[in-house]
């Protein structure tokens, strides 16, 4: 009696203690279930909440001083610094109707002098600075890292060296108050950062695929234009947008080759609207502004995803 009554208490005690490793069947140590601390996943949200919150923080303070501007366009002049806030109080839509009228022409032919030369100096950079690349890119000539040397070291001179050479020969060849210095030159590849980006592009390029064409008959030219060019989509609308931008932008070289009133485009036309003695129309120049970034944004927006893929797929970080 006493020993069935010992082996059922064992038996018990065994069935109620946790099974041990041992005891596991082999294959189904992976399969409990592992609980994840509480206090961690409280820490991962708070963390994400902080990092958000942090990043939104930091896209205001940037973006502050373009909000600014667009509050101040629907601004009265004379609320437009009285009221530092991104909330107008009395909107006044009068500025973009007088600052569209207000020069001695109306704000579209300063807008259509910039497309033009930004249609010229995007169409000159496509052709000349990958004409250049592919000649570094797949060519064998005399001297050819020397030139390609020489190309990086003008990306580090600065403008102001060869402006005053520039003015004194486009002078000569009488083309002061025209388009021309601000076109001519990019059709000769004198953008030595585009060159190197479509080298680096280029160069990505499997050189196979130019021994095949090369079996099929096919001469420089014709690789070129019919497989270079549709294979680095990447590399030229990179080049595109970003010509457009600095062009559209520009203020130094178009204030130096243009003077004449009828020839100013739009970075000179929004610098008339301040006036040294003090008589500015503030509302005017903001809202002007804000028409003036309508192409770049437009430009940016539709661009974007082939401008981040020219980058990232050229090597340029």
């Amino acid at each position: 009696m006493t020993d069935a009554t010992t082996s059922t208490q064992t038996v018990t005690t065994t069935a109620a203690l946790p099974p041990s490793d041992s005891d596991v069947p082999p294959g189904t140590e992976d399969r409990r279930p592992t609980a994840r601390p509480r206090g961690r996943q409280v820490r991962a949200k708070v963390g994400s909440v902080l990092k958000h919150a942090g990043l939104i923080a930091f896209g205001f303070v940037m973006l502050y001083p373009l909000l600014w501007m667009v509050a101040s366009s629907f601004k009265p002049n004379a609320l437009i610094f009285r009221e530092p806030g991104l909330i107008p109080t009395d909107i006044d839509l009068s500025n973009y109707t007088d600052g569209w009228n207000a020069l001695l022409h109306p704000f579209s032919h300063y807008l259509i002098n910039s497309a033009i030369i930004v249609l010229g100096s995007v169409l000159g950079n496509l052709l000349s600075c990958s004409l250049a690349a592919y000649a570094f890119a797949r060519l064998e000539f005399k001297g050819k890292r020397l030139w390609f040397a020489v190309m990086l070291m003008s990306i580090m001179l600065p403008i102001h060296v060869v402006i005053v050479p520039q003015y004194v020969l486009f002078s000569q060849l009488e083309w002061i108050n025209t388009f021309l210095p601000l076109i001519v030159p990019k059709l000769l590849a004198t953008d030595a950062f585009f060159i190197f980006l479509m080298v680096q592009f280029f160069r990505g390029i499997p050189r196979e695929l130019d021994e095949a064409a090369t079996l099929d008959g096919a001469n420089h030219l014709r690789i070129y234009l019919q497989l270079m060019l549709p294979l680095s989509m990447p590399a030229l609308a990179t080049t595109a947008i970003f010509t457009f931008i600095w062009t559209w932008n520009d203020f130094f070289s178009q204030l130096i080759f243009l003077t004449r009133p009828e020839m100013y485009t739009v970075p000179i036309a929004l610098r008339t609207f301040v006036d040294s003695t003090g008589n500015s129309s503030w509302g005017s120049l903001f809202a002007m502004s804000i028409v003036s970034l309508i192409p770049v944004f437009i430009a940016f927006l539709f661009g974007q995803k082939y401008l981040v893929k020219g980058i990232a797929t050229t090597g340029i970080k």
